[in-house]
């Protein structure tokens, strides 16, 4: 899972960067928690912009 999640976050990413929008559909499309997806963001250097939650 791990790697299929690494491997469509960094085909949503712009400058080293994903909306929170969209790191949220991701956990959801792949039914992870919100806190793999930013750990995964984490691993990859990669900033969530924009969060409107504050989950990342």
């Amino acid at each position: 899972m791990k790697k299929e999640l690494k491997e469509k976050m960094l085909k949503k990413v712009t400058d080293g960067r994903l909306s929170c929008a969209a790191a949220r559909k991701l956990a959801e499309d792949l039914g992870i928690s919100y806190k793999e997806v930013g750990a995964a963001a984490d691993e990859l250097g990669i900033k969530i912009k924009d969060c409107q939650l504050g989950c990342f």
